[in-house]
């Protein structure tokens, strides 16, 4: 069953197949574990959570008024900007349990534009009701600050990996980085569905399309890896992590 389905089957099982942060299985990745059952009644009231978001539709677009953050419960989503020449430049993918949005807070309105890259679903939070919220729940505000950081920390990773490292080494780490970020979510470390095309991938890595083909036929044939379709599956987790010598990567992956 693919890591989609799971989630969806996990929500179906709710009260009256209603989703509620209560009975949501991803709850403990994006609000504070120690949250009361009145906190969640409070902050279930505020969440809007509309129709899915079809493949290619926008959350919201670069420039937009900054009015809420996202927190998606199922599907991908992309974040990037587009420069005045018309280009886009992706900047990060966003799984199921992950906030879509905050970089908003800087300017108030959002320096970035969001897609799905599948059918997705989201809990919209509209930003004054968060706030007011916040200052009513401290560990709400604080389970925010701490996705930021978690972003902030990615980002930086990021850019040093492409500062610094090779075309095979970028793409050894960003199927690590994705494998430890399933991992957390309670899947598998090393099957798991690539949400983003192979164009997408090299445009986050800064590569040619034909590059990052190109190493993932070296990586099937020198058996890291196997693909069928967008399933992937980790074969050796010891030699990606070599290749990327990076050793918090190893520790996340070692436990599988």
């Amino acid at each position: 069953m693919s890591t989609e389905n799971k989630i969806l089957d996990s929500i179906a099982s709710s009260k009256n197949n209603k989703p509620h942060c209560g009975t949501c299985s991803l709850s403990s990745l994006c609000l504070p574990i120690a949250l009361q059952a009145n906190d969640l009644d409070a902050l279930d009231q505020v969440i809007k959570r509309g129709r899915p978001i079809q493949k290619g539709e926008m959350l919201f677009k670069q420039g937009d008024d900054f009015n809420a953050v996202f927190a998606i419960r199922t599907g991908a989503v992309k974040s990037f900007t587009v420069a005045r020449s018309g280009e886009e430049q992706i900047t990060g993918f966003h799984l199921a349990s992950e906030l879509v949005g905050l970089s908003g807070y800087a300017e108030d309105v959002y320096p970035l534009s969001a897609k799905a890259l599948e059918t997705t679903t989201v809990c919209e939070l509209p930003l004054d009701k968060l706030e007011v919220l916040c200052d009513e729940i401290p560990g709400l505000r604080k389970q925010i600050m701490r996705n930021m950081s978690g972003e902030i920390r990615q980002d930086q990773q990021m850019m040093l990996q492409l500062s610094k490292k090779s075309a095979d080494e970028r793409l050894a780490y960003f199927l690590l980085e994705l494998s430890g970020r399933f991992e957390r979510r309670g899947f598998s470390a090393k099957a798991f569905r690539l949400a983003m095309s192979r164009v997408d991938i090299s445009n986050y890595l800064g590569l040619a399309v034909e590059t990052v083909s190109r190493i993932f036929t070296r990586f099937q044939k020198n058996g890291l890896i196997a693909t069928e379709g967008k399933e992937i599956t980790l074969l050796n987790l010891d030699e990606l992590n070599n290749l990327t010598g990076n050793p918090s990567l190893n520790a996340q992956c070692d436990s599988q």
